[in-house]
């Protein structure tokens, strides 16, 4: 049986953060794309982002193609579309099409391949990796569907990985994903997904949460706002706590004898998610310490730490920006994620 040509550079199923850019959105998606931005344009600038790789528009087509499921999902999205199929039925049966497919070998290979070499990297036969989804739009590059998607942290192994990333494929339609394309008009079957494939930050020893380059509430510009966390950073992001908010004043952060911290709120902070041991979980929420509770995620320079790199991040793009970042309980080291 001859040998199968390899894929086209254009084709390629898998892309390394440091070959990505901004211009890659319609290949990789709005986070892929701008983790691979700050890692190849802004990484000698200090700013730190775990290592990987991410799936492109390619591997999610070349999944529906090996496994002949284009025409089923476009006779779902009709009967939706005409009213004929109530949007939970459709969603649970498009996605159980992905979760029934088969990955073709032309991208579980490659994932694995790149697993391996992400794992030799980080100088461990298995590492454990957060794999995230990134819906993609070739013609739509400013669309957003950030949150409609699914994510896994604390995968660990081949077998995990492909079944997550099989996972992550299907939560392109969600019942949410497909109630928001309906409404802005988007194609269905036009839109992709990539998938991000990154090393886990063990924050689930430490902390983590988001970083708004300017005050959301009221608009000012000239401050940051961190909200932190104990532990890994989905409690922060879908709201499940109340975390500490610390505000900083960034025209001050270009002179290193101020701390222009001008307010700091401790949280309840009442719960954190932390790993799974045993069982099939990887991931359980629990209770806070008292200590945690009544305590900053943050020491004061890693507040300032964190306000540079957005004040950084916010001039290279231009626009205000609002950033995911993870403290390693293992290292103390900040990141990006």
């Amino acid at each position: 049986m001859p040998t199968k040509p390899p894929l086209p550079v254009k084709d390629e199923v898998i892309l390394w953060f440091d070959a990505i850019g901004r211009g890659d959105v319609g290949r990789v998606g709005g986070k892929n794309a701008s983790l691979g931005e700050m890692v190849s344009m802004l990484g000698g600038a200090g700013i730190a982002v775990p290592p990987g790789f991410a799936t492109t528009a390619a591997a999610y087509r070349a999944l529906v193609e090996h496994n002949r499921i284009g025409d089923r999902l476009a006779g779902i999205v009709a009967q939706y579309r005409s009213g004929a199929m109530p949007l939970h039925e459709a969603g649970e049966g498009a996605r159980r099409l992905f979760l029934d497919a088969e990955l073709p070998p032309s991208v579980a290979d490659p994932i694995v391949s790149a697993y391996r070499d992400l794992s030799r990297k980080a100088g461990k036969r298995e590492v454990a990796v957060a794999v995230r989804s990134s819906a993609t739009a070739e013609d739509l590059p400013d669309a957003s569907f950030a949150g409609q998607q699914e994510s896994f942290l604390n995968v660990v192994g081949e077998r995990a990985l492909l079944d997550a990333c099989r996972r992550c494929f299907a939560s392109l339609f969600t019942d949410r994903a497909i109630s928001y394309r309906e409404a802005k008009g988007f194609d269905h079957l036009q839109i992709a997904l990539s998938i991000g494939i990154q090393v886990m930050v063990r924050s689930d020893l430490a902390g983590s949460g988001v970083i708004f380059s300017i005050d959301t509430e009221t608009g000012f510009p000239r401050v940051a706002v961190i909200s932190a966390a104990w532990g890994l950073g989905e409690t922060v992001v879908q709201g499940r706590v109340d975390p500490d908010s610390y505000m900083v004043f960034k025209p001050f952060l270009s002179d290193g004898r101020l701390k222009p911290i001008v307010e700091k709120r401790v949280g309840a902070k009442a719960q954190k998610l932390i790993y799974a041991t045993g069982g099939s979980a990887r991931t359980v929420l629990v209770e806070c310490s008292r200590h945690e509770r009544d305590h900053p995620v943050l020491e004061d320079e890693e507040i300032l730490e964190l306000a540079r790199w957005a004040v950084l991040i916010e001039r290279h793009y231009g626009c205000a920006m609002d950033l995911e970042w993870a403290k390693d309980g293992e290292s103390d080291k900040l990141f990006l994620v």
